[in-house]
């Protein structure tokens, strides 16, 4: 029987996208190597300069650790979590519910797994992808920054031919697809697969900056705050002790993606979020008051199951937003994104073959994938139910406030 890995040895693997998951598979898969066989050649290739693309995203990132398929199990696994935790800051990883009035209803209360410091750690986009590329930097991949991945096509032989975005080819043995939702990769092996499904909620919002102080009681934690049957709920999340994102939400016909906004059109958006939730006290108001123009949005709830690979991708493997998009009424395409580069490159050097590693990769990807996208509905009908649903919820959250008192 031949040594796990070796069906790749001194093969050439390409790496379609700088992405949090084409970052952990390099990474790990330099780390998990076995150093007796040829290593392969590894080159990924980014659409964006690097400044850019560590720049690019204003946004903090809750990166979980409260069971072993969480993102910070995974920056553990690739040796990062000191470098993080130094960018880092440490929460207990709880989810508030809060009334239109700002009465506690309910909270999720997450334990920290194994031996991590705490049950997420917010970091900055920036921040993190850094620390990633920094890493990345010191393995064996060729990373090559303002250069796409455009297209992809099997040759005869086997192996995969890529395009790059200043018209030249590469050939290799694997291809990884990590270039995200709007993957090109998948529209060239699997172009029936292109379509996202809209979820049934619409989101407006954005990051707001408040000098004197992110308010309470939405100063520390994630926080969902609910109206009384209306069917209108807000998420909140806070980056610092200045800023805060928020994102209003609705049920009703799917509205178009916008974040480019005139002043008259961002002024609309914030009146529109201040009618839509008007019965929302403050600081809601305050904080819609505060918004940063460029950072608005509208945005649709879509979303992609995980697909499994079959025999027709042979040589062609989809990891995180390539593979699977979440909906923005769960924040965890990050976490999901490390996690699945560990494991592609954990399976890859554990396995005989490419085909039994891609195999175990599924079985990990899917099961992982599938409670959160799961959860991400439950969540969409909880925040927005209206009459006898409400009045169910609103019980039942009672009932367990009442019990977390006496416990």
């Amino acid at each position: 029987m031949s040594n796990p890995g070796q069906f790749l040895a001194g093969k050439r693997i390409i790496v379609a996208g700088g992405s949090f998951a084409a970052l952990s598979f390099v990474i790990a898969l330099d780390q998990l190597w076995n150093p007796s066989l040829e290593h392969p050649e590894i080159t990924l290739y980014e659409r964006d300069d690097r400044n850019k693309s560590i720049d690019k995203d204003p946004y903090v990132l809750n990166i979980n650790g409260a069971s072993r398929d969480d993102g910070l199990v995974a920056i553990q696994q690739l040796g990062l979590l000191d470098e993080v935790r130094s960018h880092a800051t440490l929460n207990g990883g709880d989810i508030k519910v809060w009334s239109d009035n700002w009465k506690w209803l309910s909270s999720i209360n997450p334990s920290a797994y194994g031996n991590l410091p705490a049950a997420t750690m917010r970091i900055t986009r920036a921040d993190l992808k850094r620390i990633l590329i920094e890493k990345a930097e010191r393995t064996k991949t060729t990373l090559n920054w303002g250069s796409a991945c455009e297209s992809a096509k099997r040759l005869p032989g086997g192996e995969i031919r890529v395009t790059l975005s200043n018209g030249t080819t590469q050939d290799c043995d694997l291809l990884i697809a990590a270039d995200g939702a709007n993957s090109k990769m998948r529209a060239c092996f699997r172009p029936n697969d292109m379509k996202t499904k809209y979820a049934g909620a619409s989101q407006i919002g954005g990051i707001s900056h408040l000098p004197s102080g992110v308010p309470k009681p939405i100063n520390e934690d994630y926080g969902l705050q609910m109206s009384s049957g209306e069917g209108v709920c807000c998420i909140y999340n806070p980056f610092d002790k200045e800023r805060v994102a928020w994102a209003v939400s609705t049920v009703g016909p799917e509205r178009e993606l916008k974040t480019n906004f005139t002043a008259q059109e961002f002024s609309a958006l914030k009146q529109e979020a201040l009618k839509t939730a008007s019965m929302f006290q403050e600081p809601f108001k305050t904080v819609v008051e505060a918004t940063i123009p460029d950072t608005a949005f509208i945005r649709p709830a879509k979303e992609k199951f995980a697909f499994q690979h079959d025999a027709q991708l042979k040589g062609v493997i989809f990891i995180g937003d390539a593979n699977h998009i979440l909906s923005p009424f769960e924040y965890l395409g990050a976490n999901l994104a490390l996690k699945d580069g560990w494991d592609l490159a954990e399976q890859i050097c554990r396995n005989t073959s490419m085909d039994a590693a891609v195999s175990s990769y599924d079985r990990l990807s899917i099961a992982r994938f599938e409670p959160v996208f799961n959860f991400s509905h439950e969540r969409i009908g909880f925040g927005h139910c209206t009459g006898k649903k409400w009045k169910f919820y609103k019980y039942g959250m009672a009932a367990q406030r009442a019990f977390k008192q006496v416990h």
